[in-house]
């Protein structure tokens, strides 16, 4: 029988939903000494449908340590308290975080058929769609709601729209950050399509970038894409408009390969922005096992297994270990918007050696005073504007022009990011290419914060050098049916604009039951 250890909240008693019925039952944290160190449970159990665990915690840094208290700041809320949370999203009195980005889904259809896909995406048609003046709609009820915010356009997959550069626009006129979640084909692919997307007032990209061999996209996105993402980046550095990596991480697929997708993004400096991690949920579209109910040793449901599983503390730990060191788990820090066991985050500076310089302050046990939720909602829609966006944009607050001065010196195209995009010859494959990368930078280690003389000549180099050389790296864990805590939900600040102008937290908006059956999507 394995240890238990004592609770590691000073409350025991959570709310959340069984994954076959979606009612709202009892939950609670169990701490338990695996082979691996502590991993926490979270633990429930519906009269109907019986006990399900679900790790999401595991090892270090402790759950205990990894704290951002916050005062609720509640938005004005837009729908009357009926069946309580999650059932009154829109949002209602019960939600504590205002609106950090809004997520404008403008399309069902998408040009692939992913493994693992939030939104199922794939189906539909045309006339699905839609149209610009409903988008628009939308746009302004969102603005009204949630005020000058960040706004992200997704699907499906919003280049099949061909007026995506008109939707770009439309979004530019009411909010300050306008940013794309695409897979990158049609970027890839199409001449001057970046370019377009940059004069309707694209500012930044958050790419599906899921590793560095073709094996990756293979098992998740169902063909070898590395050849398409790379050149994605290079277009899209080419137009002035700033780059996020996006890997879905998945154990036994890419876990093993968040180091070197970590080197790779600093070689391709200051195109690449960021690099944000996204443990893999089990919500939309996945590969369905079963797993045991843990009860009685003989009732079994639909559901991931706890080996499916990967925590925010295992990418922590992966990046430090497969780095060597170049990034370090106490580098990383909770998050000031959403709740603590959401997400992390880092800033680094990185030299032109491939070290890579910690700017945020290493993380210490919170024993600090709670402080306004609002106020970490404003410190991340302004970090993300100026970080995620390209270098010019964020000096200047301004979109880049395409091919001006400032563009054309912030944004210089790394060699390492041409020569993967377009090499030629008995030695193009880019898997091969990206290795031979890693393995040139295997030397370079970090420096912490504070040090800025080292890897720089002087004061003055060290601010030009981190004038466009930031490299944020960050993970955020979504919930799904299995671990759903209404805790963590009622602190999210990235909501999606439901058709009918209702905004709803994103893991409210995607969760599925065990047989697919939507929580919100489709039902606003």
């Amino acid at each position: 029988m394995p240890e238990m250890f004592p609770d590691p909240f000073s409350h025991n008693d959570r709310l959340s939903l069984c994954p076959v019925c979606l009612a709202r039952i009892g939950a609670r944290h169990e701490a338990v000494a695996e082979e691996g160190g502590q991993t926490v449970y979270l633990v429930k159990r519906c009269p109907e449908h019986g006990t399900f665990r679900t790790p999401v915690w595991r090892g270090e840094p402790s759950i205990t340590s990894w704290r951002k208290p916050k005062l609720p700041t509640p938005p004005a809320p837009q729908n009357a308290p009926d069946k309580g949370c999650p059932y009154d999203c829109g949002l209602c009195a019960q939600h504590r975080q205002h609106t950090c980005t809004v997520l404008l889904e403008v399309t069902a259809r998408c040009n692939l058929a992913c493994t693992y896909c939030f939104a199922s995406a794939g189906t539909g048609s045309v006339a699905d769609d839609p149209d610009l003046p409903q988008l628009t709609e939308q746009l302004r009820k969102a603005r009204a709601a949630a005020g000058p915010c960040n706004v992200q356009l997704s699907g499906g997959e919003p280049t099949m729209r061909n007026d995506l550069p008109a939707i770009i626009s439309a979004a530019k006129e009411l909010f300050p950050f306008v940013q794309l979640n695409t897979n990158g084909l049609r970027i890839a692919r199409e001449s001057g399509y970046a370019n377009a997307l940059a004069e309707a007032g694209l500012d930044s990209v958050f790419l599906q970038f899921d590793g560095t061999t073709n094996d990756i996209y293979r098992a998740l996105r169902g063909a070898p894409l590395l050849a398409d993402k790379l050149r994605a980046i290079h277009h899209l550095g080419e137009a002035g408009i700033g780059v996020v990596l996006v890997p879905t991480v998945v154990p036994g697929v890419n876990a093993d390969n968040v180091g070197a997708l970590l080197r790779v993004a600093a070689a391709f400096s200051p195109v690449v922005r960021g690099v944000h991690f996204q443990p893999v949920s089990h919500f939309g579209r996945f590969p369905h096992s079963e797993q045991q109910d843990g009860q009685n040793g003989q009732s079994w449901q639909k559901g991931p297994l706890p080996q499916a599983r990967i925590t925010l503390p295992e990418i922590m730990r992966g990046l430090e270990e497969q780095t060597g060191g170049l990034v370090a788990a106490a580098d990383f820090l909770p998050p000031g918007c959403e709740h603590a066991l959401c997400s992390f985050h880092a800033n680094y500076l990185v030299h032109e050696n491939g070290r890579l310089q910690r700017l945020s302050v290493q993380r210490k046990a919170c024993s600090c005073e709670a402080a306004p939720a609002s106020e970490g909602a404003d410190a991340a829609k302004a970090f993300v504007k100026r970080q995620w966006a390209a270098p010019a944009a964020s000096a200047s607050g301004e979109s880049p022009s395409l091919g001006s001065a400032q563009s054309e010196q912030n944004l210089q195209i790394p060699e390492a990011l041409h020569v993967a995009a377009f090499q030629q010859g008995k030695d193009s494959d880019p898997e091969v290419f990206l290795a031979r990368l890693c393995e040139q930078h295997a030397g370079a280690g970090s420096d912490a914060a504070g040090t800025a003389g080292q890897g720089t000549n002087d004061l003055d180099a060290f601010v030009r050098r981190a004038a466009t050389h930031v490299l944020a790296i960050s993970a955020m864990a979504f919930q799904d049916a299995w671990n759903l805590d209404l805790e963590r939900l009622q602190g999210c600040c990235i909501h999606v604009s439901a058709p009918d102008g209702r905004l709803v937290p994103f893991c409210s908006w995607n969760c599925t039951a065990a047989d697919g059956t939507p929580l919100r999507r489709r039902a606003s």
